[in-house]
This record gives structure tokens, C-alpha cells and sequence, in this order.
């Protein structure tokens, strides 16, 4: 009926992402708006993201963050 996987993924709301990454919620929802990050949308149009997906990315924050110029 649905295209939910047997296995169901843990969901996380944009408040427990943000927690994880210790930003706003409303910054989890532009990372999702840019694609940085997928979202699936409820029935009632909230996002959640994927566990993995998230923590893929919490791993990956300090070669990102190195964008820096070194002085």
C-alpha cells in the first residue's frame, strides 16, 4: 500500500536534529530547503529526517566546517 520499508527507519523531528547539531530548528529546515539535508513531510506537512541520513552528516560537520582560510 505504502512505500514505507519493512524495516521502518527511525524519524527524527527538526527540534531533535537541531538538538544534535545544537542549532535552531528553524535552521534544520533550511538545510532541508537547500538540500543539504532530505526531509519526508507527514500527512500534516511536518518534516522529519532520516536517522542514518542525520548522523551521516553530524560525522561529516568537521570537514565541512574547514572551509576556512588558514592565516
Amino acid at each position: 500500500m505504502g512505500t514505507r520499508k519493512s524495516d521502518a527507519e527511525a524519524l527524527l523531528t527538526p527540534a531533535e536534529v537541531a538538538a544534535m547539531f545544537r542549532v535552531d530548528p528553524k535552521t534544520v529546515t533550511r538545510w532541508a530547503k537547500a538540500g543539504k539535508l532530505s526531509s519526508i513531510r507527514t500527512l500534516g506537512g511536518h518534516r522529519r529526517y532520516l536517522e542514518s541520513e542525520v548522523r551521516a552528516l553530524l560525522e561529516g560537520v568537521p570537514h565541512a566546517v574547514e572551509d576556512e582560510p588558514a592565516s
